[in-house]
């Protein structure tokens, strides 16, 4: 595979997430996109759906419980894309986690005609070490 298997948008269908026993973690639905472009960058936002507005409706005003339920419902950043062998590798430059800037971050893939499945290694979310399996389905409207 090349980068050029991996351009284009996705759209997320589902996201599994098992805990290190093997177990589901379930964390209800999600919505996102992903974008692979040819000059090797890429951008992936998910969010939890059905999150709650702001009663303020004022993008730095909500309290300090919405602001923790904003940022818990929602994953976002971009940067460089590599692939090699069977990982595709996000260096990333930008992120709302500002502890994954900088690092290069390993996703297993695999292709069957136009969904693409990533799988994470164990990392620790929420206090427990998790990992994910997302699909997303190629967008060709």
């Amino acid at each position: 595979m090349s980068i050029t298997d991996f351009v284009g948008t996705w759209r997320l269908q589902s996201v599994e997430t098992r805990k290190e026993d093997g177990s589901l973690h379930r964390q209800g639905k999600r919505k996102g996109y992903l974008i692979y472009s040819p000059e090797g960058y890429m951008g992936v936002s998910f969010m939890k759906e059905g999150r709650t507005e702001f009663a303020s409706g004022d993008i730095r005003g909500g309290t300090v419980d919405e602001k923790i339920e904003a940022l818990n419902g929602y994953i976002s950043y971009s940067g460089r894309f590599e692939v090699k062998d069977d990982k595709v590798i996000h260096v990333i430059e930008v992120s709302l986690f500002p502890n994954w800037i900088g690092e290069r971050q390993e996703r297993f893939y695999s292709f069957e005609d136009d969904t693409l499945t990533l799988s994470t290694p164990l990392q620790l979310v929420g206090g427990m070490m998790l990992s994910s399996h997302l699909v997303w389905e190629k967008v060709r409207d």
